[in-house]
């Protein structure tokens, strides 16, 4: 059974709710304009973090996307000398030479897999036609990263070996070309090339959000052949820049004249603690094999994550202060307004001093009052915070996902900036002297 006190106790916090209550309820434009700030900065934390949070999902999904034991070496245009001239005639740019001698790192290195994207202008299925990328690669791309075939089945290496004409399709590309009928077997036309269709993959989740220093790629709209087979059938004249030679294709930039059979290798490292090292190793084999010209970039995944979450935490630090603002001008309003309160109802506290009140229960009152505003701002605010968040999904594209722990953080805040800003005007108007209230006009 509950002891006499706690009893007491009770009735005296349901004695304050009440008062507190009917006061701000006879002040209702007084009490909602005192809320704004607190409205404010709260949906300005939830939307400002929810953004942060989306990008910072979209930025892990990407990386995880390229593996993060994975290390990508693209083909680029080598920078210029000292004399303003391209060296480019020293090398011949990213090669299968050059993938095949990394996979000699067997120690370090699991899987290497070329890739490079053709250039195909229509990609059709009888009167349906699709946009998207055709990749040729080798068929240990699986190995490389969480991406499975929904239906069908990858290329095999002896599909890579023989030339073979087929093709696996993005989610998208197979809406795209097929809708909701059964695509294996079917042929498909890339220009004027036929492939048959052995597999779809599943549909992966893209975000729009951009990691620097790594590209953003849609698998759902790619097509992915046989490299072999795409260094042989593929066509590629000058007007796209390349040329082949000794049963090979060769990219050629007219600017830079780089000759670059591959766009991309993408290697597969043993062990995640070595990434570092191993890039560094496979920056200088490159160095080597290509005469010192700088026609490749390497790209660690896991590096450009660990940067981009620092930059993340950055800008949420940012946000949360711009944000913090807003709950700060909220507060200061609170103490203005329980402060005109406290002189408002300066004789009704007389007249409670007098008839027996503590000043522990004029404290509670007025505390328990602006944390009423700060409360019900703060409910008011995360319904505003999330409509915010949803509409700058839909409008402007960008990812937004409400965190658990930004709303505990909001609310938190809130309530925080209504109990400090509430103590000063509470202990005024508790340490009032009663005969002194009870003249006041």
């Amino acid at each position: 059974m509950e002891s006499k006190e706690e009893l007491k106790l009770k009735v005296e916090y349901k004695e304050i709710f009440k008062v507190s209550f009917d006061s701000l309820l006879r002040h209702k434009l007084r009490f909602f304009l005192t809320t704004l700030g607190i409205i404010f900065g709260v949906a300005a934390v939830i939307a400002m973090l929810s953004i942060g949070e989306g990008a910072k999902r979209d930025a892990l999904e990407q990386i995880r996307l390229m593996g993060t034991n994975n290390i990508i070496i693209k083909a680029k245009t080598p920078p210029e000398s000292k004399s303003g001239e391209q060296r480019s005639g020293a090398s011949e740019g990213l090669t299968l030479g050059d993938s095949y001698n990394l996979q000699n790192l067997t120690s370090l290195v699991k899987v290497v897999v070329p890739r490079r994207e053709e250039f195909v202008s229509r990609i059709r299925y009888k009167d349906m036609e699709s946009k998207g990328k055709v990749v040729s690669l080798t068929p240990e791309y699986l190995k490389l990263l969480d991406y499975k075939v929904e239906k069908g089945r990858f290329f095999s290496e002896e599909d890579n070996q023989d030339y073979r004409q087929v093709s696996i399709l993005g989610s998208k590309i197979k809406k795209d070309l097929f809708a909701f009928s059964n695509p294996l077997g079917e042929q498909i036309k890339l220009d004027e090339l036929w492939f048959t269709v052995v597999g779809v993959m599943e549909e992966k989740p893209f975000g729009k959000s951009k990691v620097e220093g790594l590209e953003t790629r849609n698998l759902n709209e790619e097509i992915y052949i046989p490299l072999q087979t795409a260094i042989k059938k593929f066509d590629r004249g000058p007007s796209s820049d390349y040329m082949s030679y000794g049963g090979f294709a060769f990219m050629i930039s007219r600017t830079a004249g780089v000759v670059s059979p591959l766009d991309e290798i993408t290697v597969q490292v043993n062990d995640s603690k070595q990434v570092d090292e191993t890039a560094s190793l496979i920056r200088e084999i490159l160095k080597r094999r290509h005469n010192q010209v700088e026609d490749f970039e390497v790209v660690v995944p896991e590096a450009l994550l660990r940067q981009s979450q620092r930059t993340q935490r950055i800008f949420n630090i940012v946000m949360g202060c711009i944000a913090g603002i807003s709950l700060l001008v909220g507060g200061i309003g609170i103490m203005n307004i329980m402060l005109a309160t406290v002189m408002e109802r300066t004789r009704e506290i007389g007249i409670r001093r007098t008839v027996g009140a503590k000043k522990v229960y004029i404290l509670r009152q007025f505390l328990v009052e602006a944390c009423f505003i700060s409360l019900i701002g703060c409910v008011i605010g995360l319904i505003v915070g999330a409509i915010l968040a949803k509409g700058i999904n839909y409008y402007a594209h960008w990812r937004t996902i409400i965190s658990f722990g930004s709303i505990i953080l909001a609310v938190g805040v809130a309530l925080g900036v209504g109990l400090g800003f509430g103590i000063y005007p509470a202990k005024r108007a508790s340490e009032l002297d009663p005969i002194e209230a009870l003249r006041y006009e």
